[in-house]
């Protein structure tokens, strides 16, 4: 066995078989895999190993179809050949309208990932699989790339193949403890000697915490128990002359596909369990969960119906075992948080179907820093501190008794909530907030008109449309007040502060005292890393002169571990996170001002507090930070207040807004402002695809002053030229947004995607952004936008459609 080597993975089924296969294609042969027992010992070797395309977004789109293409080269490989049936066919079934809206979505998203989903009728889906009946049925989605693997053999394979490149496979070698060093190398210690290496990646399957427990970190994954049985053989499957095609359905909440002449058939039911909470037995290996078909039985009177063809068959044998899940239902692919050179692949519920994209997608990143798709949608930092496995496990509950139902927009499923929230969050509740979630944290969505208020699941504009208008009126006429909650607060202190974010910063950093700047972040490729804010606070009674770097919400961890990775040893510089001791409140609107003076001492005037100020102040009696900038496009206010004094300075604002037409807005108000002022959104608009120069933020980049990372690849980038260009869109429809992912069309191709879209409530017009192919990016180019299937013009128009020369937020 090695005793030195450039990467281990640990784990040796589908997540640690790709990643060290994917490493070798990405050109590091030095790479080491060490497994317990045997590959394929955990979950993987009784997967049901389902090879779909369909994905909520396009990243998840885009690792499947590599998942597949990647499938498909190993089973045509006379070396080492794979048994993959591939292009039988899957129809995800349908029984409610808004279902079939959402799959016309998905298939306009997947368009721009190259791939064909077809929506298809009730009728059809019987034709394409003669087995169902289509009672209560009505369409589906088709995939025609579905099928499934020998999850054994694709793991050998790339295993095979991984050697093959150099890399070395260490089977039954257990791991026994992790030792990170001074210089964040790290030894792996086994039953058979050590191995010192650079990184370490964490592809421990189910046993993922007990590897994460070696580093002194919990991952938020938890194991479901999982049961499918196998047929009899079945004579119409044997007579049809073609193989069946795989279904998923969530009207009874099971899943088949052939096995040999009979049925695979898996359920997710609603009596469902968790797996090794409290621990898992050491000799668990190639083992399975006692059987419990009693506890599937709804669900199998539900496939009954579907597939009378169940009821008369008999059952060769049943497999229960566990499979993980994450809070969300996406795996943790990415840097460990808070970790140095420390990686993970985990919580792959759907493991061999994907597996190929991810250890592809995670290969990348280990070796270039980033890979070619954004990836946050399944970064392990999206996830912060409210994370517990406790918390994972009841989230992986709803996910699993929710499995074929995708989230619809605005949808907020009730495992899981009030994970964080503050002192206000029970007071705007009373006061008839209805709470979106962010990184866990409960932020008002809106004000509901009665307690009883509760918009229908769509994808069109819902009932909420006229209330959040309201909301929009009086923050454009009067003030208006909410809570920002969760928002990342960075405290950077020492001497060398303003000259480590000038060169982490791609444009000009300001070091004026009381001044705010907004600045972005680079990463080695010169594409968008962060967007953050940068408040300079003079030194007072509450700490010594410092910046406060301000950031999105779900960027806590990204962020710090980020400026951590790039600090100098000889830097005074030191980070501290305030994320979770302070909270904003937002006061918007024409009479803001007159609010604050009435509740705050000094001289709030424009002269005296100009945009973009930043001032220590008391909102009654409470302590608070107060700064001149506004995301809505109005006059505005950020008021940062210590949660245990947010009460009272809400108590005071509310007190002297009443004079002035106070009332209370929410997140959907505030998107509306956003998308009419050409503000973005990170990870929604802010992408690690796309440089500033793509993203129409040339005006923050200052290519002049001294280095900063990424600036070398944006010279680069520069010169190649643009790839595609963000734009604003109007989009020619009364009914819907334009949602995130959806293909914009000339004709038959593809020549951009959405990332977002909401009404403009102050210029009366449908908005969307969107990046498209550069020779469309000029004022008045038309396209049209496929919006859950239906053809709709999209206009490009100039950014900032409301108050073009900002003079209202600088009034």
């Amino acid at each position: 066995m090695k005793s030195r080597t450039k990467v281990v993975v640990i784990g040796g089924g589908i997540a640690g078989c790709s990643t060290l296969y994917h490493l070798t294609q990405e050109g590091w042969s030095d790479v080491v895999l060490v497994e317990r027992d045997e590959l394929t010992s955990g979950t993987t070797w009784h997967s049901a190993a389902q090879v779909t395309n369909f994905g909520m977004n396009q990243t998840m789109v885009g690792l499947k179809s590599h998942s597949i293409a990647l499938y498909k080269k190993l089973r045509d490989d006379p070396e080492y050949p794979v048994g993959y049936h591939h292009g039988d066919g899957g129809i995800r079934l349908a029984n409610t309208e808004a279902q079939m809206q959402g799959y016309r979505h998905f298939a306009s998203m997947a368009r721009g990932m190259g791939v064909e989903f077809e929506v298809i009728d009730a009728e059809e889906c019987a034709r394409r699989h003669p087995l169902i009946a289509t009672e209560n049925l009505l369409g589906g989605l088709w995939d025609g790339q579905d099928g499934d693997i020998d999850p054994a053999q694709l793991c050998q394979a790339l295993a095979f193949h991984a050697r093959k490149a150099g890399a070395e496979v260490y089977r039954s070698t257990p791991v026994t403890g992790l030792t990170q060093h001074r210089d964040d190398t790290w030894t792996v210690h086994t039953e058979h000697g050590d191995i010192d290496c650079d990184i370490v990646v964490n592809a421990g399957g189910y046993r993922v915490n007990e590897v994460g427990a070696m580093m002194g970190v919990q991952h938020p994954v938890a194991s479901m128990e999982h049961q499918y049985f196998v047929t009899e053989d079945i004579p119409a499957i044997a007579e049809a002359g073609h193989r069946m095609p795989l279904l998923r359905c969530p009207i009874s909440d099971y899943y088949s596909r052939q096995e040999k002449n009979g049925l695979l058939v898996g359920f997710y039911e609603q009596d469902c369990k968790t797996w090794g909470m409290d621990g898992i037995s050491p000799s668990f290996s190639n083992d399975l969960c006692p059987d419990d078909l009693d506890r599937v039985m709804d669900v199998l009177e539900g496939a009954f119906q579907r597939m009378p063809v169940l009821a008369e068959v008999g059952i060769k044998r049943v497999v229960n075992g566990p499979i993980t899940y994450t809070m969300d239902g996406a795996p943790l692919v990415g840097p460990i948080p808070g970790k140095r050179n420390a990686f993970c692949i985990i919580g792959l519920r759907a493991g061999l179907g994907e597996g190929g994209g991810h250890g592809w997608l995670l290969a990348q990143q280990i070796v270039h820093g980033e890979a070619c798709y954004d990836t946050w949608v399944i970064d392990p930092r999206r996830f912060t501190g409210h994370a517990t496995v406790e918390l994972t496990s009841r989230k992986a509950i709803e996910d699993y008794q929710n499995e074929f139902r995708f989230h619809f927009p605005h949808e907020h499923r009730p495992a899981g909530r009030n994970a964080k929230t503050t002192p206000l969050t029970p007071v705007l509740a009373a006061e008839g907030a209805e709470f979106t979630v962010v990184n866990g944290w409960e932020r008002v969505d809106y004000f509901k008109p009665s307690p009883d208020f509760r918009p229908s699941l769509s994808f069109d504009f819902d009932e909420a449309f006229d209330v959040v208008a309201a909301e929009v009126q009086n923050v454009t006429t009067n003030v208006g007040l909410t809570e920002v909650n969760g928002f990342n607060r960075i405290e950077i202190t020492g001497a060398d502060r303003h000259a480590f974010l000038d060169r982490m910063i791609c444009g000009t950093v300001t070091r004026r005292a009381g001044r705010v700047g907004l600045g972005y972040l680079l990463n080695d490729h010169g594409c968008i890393k962060a967007e953050a804010t940068v408040a300079n606070l003079p030194a007072s009674d509450r700490g010594p002169e410092r910046v406060w770097y301000g950031s999105a919400a779900a960027s806590e961890y990204h962020d710090m571990d980020w400026l951590k990775l790039h600090l100098k040893a000889d830097e005074d510089v030191r980070l501290r996170s305030l994320t979770n001791d302070q909270t904003i409140l937002v006061l918007a609107g024409p009479r803001a001002r007159a609010v604050l003076s009435d509740c705050a001492r000094g001289d709030w005037s424009a002269d005296g507090f100009p945009w973009l100020s930043v001032r220590e102040c008391c909102i009654g009696f409470a302590p608070a930070t107060v700064m001149g900038v506004s995301f809505s496009g109005e006059l505005a206010y950020e008021i940062h207040v210590p949660n245990a004094s947010l009460y009272a300075a809400y108590l005071a604002l509310r007190e002297a807004g009443q004079a002035y037409g106070l009332k209370l807005f929410g997140a959907r108000a505030v998107e509306s402002m956003r998308m009419e002022k050409g503000f973005l959104h990170w990870k929604a608009d802010l992408i690690t695809e796309f440089d500033p120069f793509e993203t129409g933020l040339a005006r923050f980049v200052t290519l002049d002053k001294g280095d900063f990372i990424g600036k070398a690849a944006l010279l680069e980038r520069r010169v190649a030229g643009p790839g595609r260009k963000l734009v604003t869109l109007r989009i020619d429809a009364a009914h819907a947004p334009a949602h995130p992912g959806a293909s914009l069309m000339l004709a038959d191709k593809v020549v951009g995607t959405i990332t977002s879209g909401a009404y403009g409530h102050r210029v009366g017009m449908n908005l969307a952004y969107a990046f498209i192919a550069p020779d469309l990016a000029r004022t008045g180019a038309v396209m049209d936008l496929d919006l859950c299937g239906e053809r709709v013009a999209a206009q490009v128009i100039e950014p900032s459609p409301y108050d073009p020369k900002f003079e209202r937020m600088r009034s």
